[in-house]
């Protein structure tokens, strides 16, 4: 269910567009506001950034706004990675539409609780309560439709989510609340957005995005001789590749 095995990044996006949408926001904003420090970038972080004193003074769009935000290059991937793993499965089951309601409203609950929890000269940003909302669905599964999660997967999650709320108690830069109220969040919306869904099926999403096949998967014989092709294996995974010399230059840039 967690696992990927799409032939390209092309791929994917295809198959999974709102959460490629979201992860490309991730890193455009980044590169406009971080790495090339752009003045109109600077303008986007003051006015999204989460700022409970202006949201207490009526500026509720921050309660959005934060979520495509992130501190840095580490955090934009850290969180861009989980969308990955976890959201393809749940975008396949629920719907582009109801993927983003649970996604956004997650996250939006995950921001109130901050907004409400935190002091007033408290500011934040990160999309990591509306990835918490994923994993309060997904829990939610695990306890009331088991149908629509495998017991492997179920495991998985579980084991995850427990290692990702411990580890939010070690950072002392980590939204604690956020990322709770993010996961209550989520949970909370799960019986809503579950309604009528299917079990995560992988074909399914190739049968949407490739119509012309009339339903039936098509093999390539030579698929995995493709596939050794340096040239065609650069061309496919440009994206992961970038996230890769992205991800070293957000690491040295620590220690410059």
């Amino acid at each position: 269910m967690f696992m990927r095995n799409e032939r390209s990044i092309k791929e994917f996006m295809k198959l999974y567009p709102v959460v490629s949408t979201l992860v490309i926001i991730h890193l455009a904003l980044w590169v406009i506001i971080d790495l090339l420090q752009l003045s109109i970038g600077q303008e986007i972080y003051v006015f999204g950034v989460g700022y409970n004193l202006l949201v207490s003074l009526g500026e509720y769009w921050r309660l959005v706004t934060p979520i495509f935000l992130h501190g840095d290059l580490m955090h934009a991937l850290f969180n861009s990675f989980a969308l990955v793993l976890f959201g393809p499965a749940l975008e396949q089951m629920l719907g582009k539409g109801k993927f983003i309601f649970a996604y956004l409203g997650a996250g939006i609950i995950g921001n109130i609780g901050t907004f409400f929890l935190e002091p007033l000269d408290y500011t934040h940003l990160g999309a990591s309560g509306a990835v918490y909302g994923l994993f309060g669905i997904y829990i939610f599964m695990v306890l009331f439709r088991k149908n629509l999660i495998d017991q492997n997967s179920s495991q998985m999650i579980m084991t995850i989510f427990i290692i990702g709320v411990l580890m939010s108690f070690v950072g002392s830069s980590i939204n604690i609340v956020a990322h709770l109220a993010g996961f209550a969040g989520g949970f909370i919306l799960a019986p809503i957005v579950l309604q009528n869904v299917r079990v995560y099926n992988p074909w399914q999403a190739y049968r949407r995005s490739y119509p012309d096949n009339h339903g039936e998967i098509q093999f390539d014989p030579n698929r995995w001789n493709k596939k050794r092709i340096i040239p065609k294996k650069l061309k496919d995974n440009w994206l992961w590749i970038l996230i890769g010399v992205l991800a070293l230059i957000g690491l040295f840039s620590r220690f410059i």
